[in-house]
């Protein structure tokens, strides 16, 4: 009771030196937050930053913007404003042409007011479209949440300056910003935009998309070019390409290449190198020599193609002018071009806003600028979610005080999307600091190491040469020929078991079959046994041709081992060096010869 008292004291109090100052604010809005002080300070307690969502309402009017079909709250969202604490207050019939019925919104917590009592009774406005005249000075010197684009419109900003009054522009979300991507409004909206282009388009043509063989007759695929790749330019390679149509597109940001490839898209390149990314994921003006190769390549195209879709913008600039009437003079008739950007001054120039045309030569030309709305249950939803969950975050991501609704500059989404705080011109927001500088590492030079690829092949030869020496010097002082010629055949078993078989990897199985091969030829031996102890004809003419036959298979085999083992060299193999061997092979058939 005593709280309570002098509340309505220091309120009575405070209203009378504000009135006699000439101020005006809210005086609900003004008892909420002195009564909100009263109780903090009667407990004794540290009070946390901002205002606690029970004392604040928010207000979601009707879109009054022509041919706005889009409400910036749906019963689903309503919901989740309401289960922390927030009182939502929803015009009647808001969000009728979305198809939500008002009982829903009542069902959801909200409650069905008059347009005059909304903005009267509303501490925090959202809306989707920026508010009019009229409703800037209903809203006082209260809170905003909107589209606003600041740079285009001047004098909005200037009433709402005069005014006092707080406003956030969904528009100027830092798109770079992981976190942002939820409130990222203009990327939702672009995605819609970007499928409902393709819709309106097949709506005109008058075609199938997907190419078709059948009885009657071959009908080729649409092919469709798609200028300006962000979201909403990606957003329509993926439809159009989804209906079967083959999809070419071209940005000025070469980085977009691989986005649109991943797509199943052609991006085409002009002749000319010019990167034109830009800040925040945006398109910079480009040079004069970049237009006219861009030109001359959109001119060709525009010979090719059936359907064309630009969505070229540059953030606070006209849109640029990217396809002309020569251009369209060129195009078949019955083909159909799409103008995303129609409500900036278009890319193309026979764009008429707001209305569709047919040109002389038979192209028809559409300019809707309410390509959100024509799928307005969907964009209404997936823009509620992104200005509810800004409005949510704002306080709680940076302070972790649940339940407090607080303008924190030190919050990145935050203070990008603040355009004015208190009548006082916060945009545009600060650019973040440059990253602090790398001091670089002066890199010693290192010699690079010399490699002797020789080496290992003139050890080999030795080792194989101490090798045949000890064998031709155990020959020497073996008790009979049979003795050395048994001895032979097992050394050689067991040098060819340990060189080939173990010596091979399991890639090489292939070539290991030819090397196996070759090695059967040993029958060789056996021929050459024969022809030197037979006695007979006849087994002196088979010794003679099971030898010149195992050679065949011998010197075969390696041959095909050789071809296979070269298809698996790379150039930056080193050398080999593998004849060395012959040398003492060469100096242990002598030598045997001789003894």
């Amino acid at each position: 009771m005593i709280r309570l008292t002098l509340s309505r004291s220091a309120q009575a109090m405070t209203s009378f030196s504000l009135q006699q100052r000439g101020l005006q604010f809210s005086s609900h809005y003004w008892r909420r937050s002195l009564s909100s002080s009263s109780s903090a300070a009667a407990a004794g307690e540290t009070k946390p930053k901002g205002i606690e969502y029970n004392k604040l309402t928010v207000g979601i009017p009707k879109e009054t913007y022509p041919l706005e079909k889009r409400v910036a709250a749906t019963p689903q969202t309503v919901d989740l404003l309401r289960k922390p604490g927030f009182h939502v207050l929803i015009e009647k019939d808001a969000g009728l042409a979305a198809h939500f019925k008002n009982e829903d919104y009542e069902a959801a917590g909200a409650k069905l007011v008059d347009k005059d009592e909304l903005w009267k009774k509303s501490d925090i406005v959202m809306k989707v479209r920026p508010p009019t005249m009229d409703e800037v000075k209903s809203l006082e010197d209260r809170t905003l949440v909107s589209f606003l684009w600041p740079a285009q419109n001047k004098d909005l900003l200037a009433q709402l300056e005069s005014q006092k009054a707080t406003a956030f522009a969904m528009d100027c979300i830092p798109r770079t910003l992981s976190r942002g991507q939820t409130y990222d409004a203009l990327s939702s909206q672009a995605n819609i935009s970007g499928y409902r282009a393709v819709i309106e388009a097949s709506n005109q043509y008058g075609r199938f998309f997907a190419g078709q063989m059948t009885a009657a007759g071959k009908v080729p695929p649409t092919k469709v070019l798609v200028v300006g790749t962000g979201v909403a330019g990606l957003a329509a390679i993926q439809t159009a390409k989804n209906m079967g149509a083959v999809v070419r597109a071209f940005d000025v940001r070469p980085v977009t290449k691989e986005q649109v490839e991943a797509m199943g898209g052609q991006f085409l390149e002009v002749d000319y190198k010019e990167d034109g990314s830009g800040a925040g994921g945006y398109a910079k003006e480009m040079s004069k020599e970049w237009h006219a190769a861009a030109a001359k390549l959109l001119s060709k195209q525009c010979e090719e193609v059936d359907i064309v879709i630009t969505t070229a913008l540059i953030p606070g600039r006209p849109a640029p002018k990217m396809i002309t009437k020569d251009m369209i003079a060129k195009m078949k008739p019955g083909s159909v071009t799409v103008d995303l950007a129609a409500e900036a001054g278009g890319n193309i120039e026979t764009t008429v806003k707001d209305q569709v045309i047919v040109t002389d030569n038979g192209v028809t030309c559409i300019g809707y600028t309410d390509l959100p709305s024509r799928l307005p249950t969907t964009s209404s939803s997936l823009y509620s979610n992104n200005i509810s969950k800004f409005l949510l975050s704002a306080g709680p991501q940076t302070t972790k005080e649940k339940g407090y609704f607080y303008i924190d500059h030190d919050d990145d989404a935050v203070r990008g999307m603040l355009v004015l705080e208190k009548g006082k011109m916060m945009w545009p927001a600060p650019l973040p600091p440059p990253p602090p500088a790398t001091v670089k590492d002066e890199k010693k030079v290192v010699e690079p190491e010399v490699i002797d690829y020789r080496a290992p092949y003139v050890q080999g030869a030795k080792t194989a040469a101490y090798f045949a020496s000890s064998v031709l010097a155990f020959g020497a002082v073996a008790p009979n020929p049979a003795f050395s010629s048994m001895f032979t055949t097992f050394a050689l078993s067991n040098v060819i078991g340990v060189q080939v078989v173990l010596g091979v990897s399991h890639a090489l199985h292939s070539p290991l079959m030819a090397v196996t091969n070759a090695i059967s030829g040993t029958t060789a031996l056996g021929g050459m046994h024969l022809l030197a102890h037979s006695q007979s004809a006849a087994a002196t003419a088979l010794g003679a041709a099971a030898t010149t036959l195992s050679t065949v298979n011998i010197v075969g085999g390696f041959i095909v081992t050789t071809k296979m083992l070269d298809m698996f060299k790379r150039p930056t193999d080193p050398p080999e060096y593998y004849h060395l061997y012959g040398i003492p092979a060469a100096g242990a058939i002598g030598a045997y010869g001789v003894g």
